[in-house]
């Protein structure tokens, strides 16, 4: 072989040059490949061209021979730059899932499995027919697996259906709207039960027609002590109806006819069976067209009747005169002890008129609602004459009327002579600061009233802090409704300052008050305080956003005696950051409902892990959503407050991405 210089450089297999845009380079360009042959495609296939130089037959070894590849024109650090990722990515990969799939398993094993049902043979495990109450989803068809029997031959018993229903003791069949045909068909199924103790089949279409089915029925249920037909069109001719059938009946304690379109006819009937009927306790005829003619005749009624104790006329049309006779019958009455006169627009003379009558009674009156009647300040004080008399009276409903701040001290002056009342509403009815100090004043010696109304009445920061200073050390107030009342920041703080002394009130309603944040911190600052009687706290309607809601949530993380039980941010601004503050004090160390603008929804330990997933990022940003310990001390502190599969899971995402 001729000798070759050691300048000169061959290509081992090299082939031949070919035209192309770019510098030549062994048929590669840096604009990419060109058409070539089929003798150069082979050469193209080849991985890595090898360049050597070539051997000089000299010896000569001037400068040493080198290899060169083309690897050598790429990025030198691309390697190290993917052994780094792949060393964070591929543990971090692996302990995710290793995380999720243990996770499911663990679940797996300790969540208990459903039971396999039962064969129907065994009945031990089966409840007792008298301990059952039968009743149907509603929307159920009945006459669609039932009907087609009771159409072709009405004597048929229900089959086995019906061999069940004589045995149960509360039969509910209320809102199916099966109408009369169904109604038909299950009465005569009802016949056949000597144990029903109640049977409720309002809102179901049943007219007069299919009322007429109970005819044999109730005649023969002496157990039966309650029956409920509200919510059908039965009318004035379905009580004449249901008065003859009830006429020797002697099991019915419990009648309710509310809301089925009756009138003054019907109110007469009803009335002529309370003549005769010794056992009918409580008589609910609420939502009815009932005028001053059939309160005529319920009248009359009462004075001959003397087992009726609760009589329900709610939502009618009695108005002054209706009271006034309704009174007359009430005079001769010793058995009554609940009256529902709620809507009835009886006005200031009808106020007067009913309360002379009670006075004049021998019944002993426990619970007397006169909501919404218009009654003002004159009617106010027949009212207060009345509870200055009576000794009885329990529960007093003076909502939404119109007494005003000179009713409102009418009735203060009596409850400082009365010690029986202990609930009393006073809402809605136009009280200002003046009236609550008057009020404020009856219950410095008043250890008997525990619940107290003044919801809907513009009492301002001057009436919450004429209440307070009161209820501070006196008084045994245990429920206070104060919604709607315009008491602002500055009252805030007043009942905030209450909080830290009283021991007491358990229930606080603070609707609509126009809290905001500041004033939720205010009452934040009192929750810190040792407070073990405050169960119930409503802050719907103040327009709280998260930082309100942050300081709730501290408050109630330092006080370990917390006794609040529910707490109420409905309609607020409170964001889903700010439902994450408060869902983990949640049995922390009490049950904790949170009701938020955006959700509506009480949370549970499983939505509070679902927002934690979504919302780790800005989990991170707040270390003191829980406590002030670093970050990397949450998944321990998540072990105070949830089990500990749920712990190793949060803490895992909270180790990736927090």
């Amino acid at each position: 072989m001729a000798s070759i210089s050691a300048s000169a450089i061959s290509l081992c297999s090299a082939p031949p040059s070919v035209k192309r845009h770019g510098t030549l380079l062994g048929g590669v360009t840096r604009g990419g490949l060109l058409p070539i042959d089929g003798v150069q495609k082979k050469f193209v296939k080849l991985r890595a061209v090898v360049v050597k130089a070539a051997a000089s037959t000299s010896g000569s070894s001037g400068g040493g021979r080198r290899v060169y590849r083309e690897s050598q024109l790429s990025n030198p650090f691309a390697g190290v730059q993917i052994k780094e990722a792949m060393s964070f990515v591929v543990p971090a990969g692996v302990f995710l899932v290793v995380s999720i799939v243990f996770y499911k398993l663990v679940d797996a094993i300790i969540s208990p499995k459903p039971k396999k049902e039962q064969s129907q043979s065994t009945t031990e495990a089966r409840p007792s027919a008298s301990e059952m109450k039968w009743s149907f989803a509603p929307g159920t068809n009945l006459m669609k697996t039932l009907g087609g029997m009771a159409q072709h031959d009405p004597t048929l018993k229900l089959g086995e259906f019906a061999k069940e229903l004589r045995s149960f003791r509360i039969v509910d069949l209320s809102g199916r709207n099966f109408g009369d045909e169904g109604f038909i068909f299950l009465a005569e199924g009802l016949g056949y039960n000597r144990t029903a103790v109640e049977v409720d089949f309002s809102g179901n279409g049943i007219t007069v027609n299919g009322l007429k089915a109970l005819d044999g029925v109730l005649q023969t249920s002496f157990a039966l002590a309650t029956l409920n037909l509200s919510g059908n069109p039965i009318g004035d001719e379905g009580a004449k109806v249901l008065c003859s059938l009830l006429l020797n009946n002697t099991g019915i304690q419990k009648l309710q006819l509310n809301s089925i379109g009756l009138g003054d006819e019907g109110a007469k009937a009803i009335g002529e069976i309370l003549k005769k009927n010794s056992t009918l306790r409580i008589l609910e005829l609420n939502n009815n067209t009932i005028d001053y003619s059939g309160f005529t005749g319920l009248a009359g009624a009462l004075l001959e009747n003397k087992s009726v104790h609760s009589l329900h006329l709610n939502g009618n049309y009695g108005g002054a005169l209706g009271a006034a006779s309704l009174a007359k019958g009430i005079e001769g009455n010793d058995s009554l002890r609940d009256l529902h006169l709620h809507g009835n627009e009886i006005g200031n003379e009808g106020a007067r008129a009913l309360m002379l009558g009670l006075s004049a009674s021998q019944a002993r009156l426990t619970a007397l609602d006169i909501s919404n009647n218009g009654i003002g300040p004159s009617g106010a004080h027949y009212v207060a004459e009345y509870i200055k008399k009576n000794k009885s009276l329990v529960w007093l409903n003076l909502y939404m009327n119109e007494i005003g701040d000179e009713g409102t001290k009418e009735i203060a002056d009596a409850l400082k002579e009365n010690r029986t009342i202990m609930t009393l509403d006073l809402g809605g009815n136009n009280i200002h600061a003046v009236g609550v100090c008057c009020i404020a004043n009856a219950l410095k010696d008043n250890y008997v009233i525990n619940t107290l109304d003044l919801g809907y009445n513009p009492i301002g920061p001057d009436g919450a802090k004429a209440l307070c200073d009161v209820l501070k050390f006196h008084g045994n107030v245990q429920t206070l409704e104060l919604g709607w009342c315009q008491i602002g920041l500055k009252g805030a703080e007043y009942i905030a300052d209450v909080l830290m002394y009283n021991r007491t009130i358990s229930t606080l309603d603070l609707r609509a008050n126009g809290l905001m944040d500041e004033g939720t911190k205010s009452l934040a600052q009192s929750l810190k305080v040792v407070n073990e009687t405050l169960a119930s706290l409503d802050l719907a309607f103040n327009e709280i956003r998260d930082p309100g809601a942050f300081a709730i949530a501290k408050a109630l993380k330092s006080n370990e005696d917390v006794a609040i039980s529910f707490i109420n941010f409905a309609n607020n601004f409170i964001t889903k950051l700010g439902q994450v503050y408060l869902v983990p004090v949640a049995d922390f160390p009490c049950s904790f409902e949170c009701e938020v603008r955006q959700a509506a929804v009480v949370h549970t330990r499983e939505s509070f892990l679902h927002q934690l997933f979504s919302y780790v990022p800005l989990l991170g940003a707040r270390m003191d959503i829980i406590g002030a310990e670093p970050l990397r001390s949450m998944p321990w502190k998540l072990l105070e407050h949830f089990n500990w599969k749920t712990s190793f899971v949060v803490s895992g995402f909270w180790f990736l991405f927090g």
